[in-house]
């Protein structure tokens, strides 16, 4: 941990666990279900591995996470502690607070493909997708980090479990997705209207018409106002 604030206040000792930068993060990945040091990785990618194994070593300390050996295989498994879990209100409260007032205008530097992919797996309307295996594609353009402008992803959803594929994974897709990054960024947190950027050409569904209706309920396109943090109901997932 930083330099603690030397209070003896219950608000300046929570910030000396809390408020440590990344911290926040680190903990609404575990909240969401990510476990593995991999997962909780690509929930945040700005973020050094050295700096998350110092994050989560520090949180070991404070008692609000525990690490456990993998039963096979190397590595651990990390997992929130009754203290840890006790933090996801407030967790929560953060990402609620920020969609309702904060600037409703993302910024072109805080857009993210790969960030808004891993948030999507974890939000999906599990109760709405019919039982089969279903497979969507999502080419995305009006990327602003790093030289490509454009990348395609593939997100299977299968028994419940959902995963997110960098590659092709040789399925068949069911309906293709074409959308300008900030407009799907947009759509997703409640900002803007599924109905206007379908008009506008920023979005754009291509498949059978029963699994494009019912796409925006699977997505939660139809103005739900929330945030991508993925604390809906946890998803085990991968970014393959």
């Amino acid at each position: 941990m930083g330099k603690g604030y030397g209070q003896y206040c219950p608000i300046a000792r929570a910030a000396e666990i809390v408020c440590e930068r990344w911290t926040p993060l680190v903990l609404r990945e575990l909240m969401s279900g990510s476990c593995h040091f991999n997962e909780i990785s690509y929930g945040v990618p700005l973020m050094s591995r050295a700096l998350l194994i110092k994050r989560l070593k520090e949180l070991e300390t404070a008692g609000i996470i525990t690490r456990k050996e993998k039963t096979s295989g190397q590595g651990s498994i990390y997992l929130l502690t009754p203290a840890g879990e006790a933090l996801r209100p407030l967790i929560e409260q953060m990402g609620t607070w920020a969609t309702h007032w904060t600037c409703e205008r993302i910024s072109p530097d805080q857009l993210d493909d790969q960030l808004l992919m891993w948030g999507m797996r974890r939000g999906i309307n599990l109760n709405a997708v019919p039982p089969t295996k279903i497979v969507l594609q999502f080419d995305l353009r009006g990327l602003t980090k790093g030289k490509r402008k454009e990348r395609s992803y593939w997100m299977v959803i299968e028994q419940e479990r959902v995963d997110v594929c960098l590659k092709d994974p040789g399925f068949e897709v069911d309906v293709i997705i074409d959308a300008d990054l900030s407009a799907l960024t947009h759509v997703l947190m409640g900002y803007n209207s599924l109905e206007q950027a379908l008009n506008e050409g920023s979005i754009a569904f291509e498949g059978p018409r029963d699994y494009v209706q019912q796409l925006p309920t699977w997505l939660y396109l139809k103005g739900e106002r929330r945030y991508l943090s993925g604390l809906a109901p946890t998803v085990l997932g991968k970014m393959a």
